[in-house]
């Protein structure tokens, strides 16, 4: 089964995020309401997914709908939520030690990103 480009740039993006990335999976459905792509993390990494107050998760879903618009399709991102109670404590406590960058962080970051929104300009899709 070949891997389709929304599927991989989800996991692409998602695994840059997280602290364990060997336990992203993305699984792909397609219906007549369009592609739905459903994201597991490990549970502690659940907030970083997800960001403050949604907004890694809202920028993700928003990238998704321009990739789909290049094919006519339309694209959805469910976050699989942790199973138990355990794995919402996790989730809460990830959003909870979200710090802020200094500077300096935030420069490279905002380098690093400009330079892999120019790589994936390139693609050919």
């Amino acid at each position: 089964m070949a891997v389709e480009i929304d599927q991989a740039f989800v996991e692409y993006v998602v695994k840059a995020l997280v602290t364990n990335p060997d336990a992203v999976q993305v699984k792909r459905t397609v219906d007549d309401m369009g592609v739905l792509l459903e994201l597991t993390v490990d549970p502690a990494d659940m907030g970083k997914v997800i960001g403050k107050a949604g907004a890694t998760a809202k920028s993700i879903r928003t990238l998704l709908r321009v990739l789909g618009a290049k094919s006519d399709a339309r694209v959805n991102l469910k976050i699989v939520e942790p199973e138990g109670e355990a794995g919402h404590e996790a989730a809460a406590e990830a959003i909870a030690e979200e710090v802020e960058p200094t500077p300096e962080e935030e420069s490279d970051i905002k380098a690093q990103t400009k330079k892999e929104l120019e790589e994936l300009a390139d693609l050919e899709l």
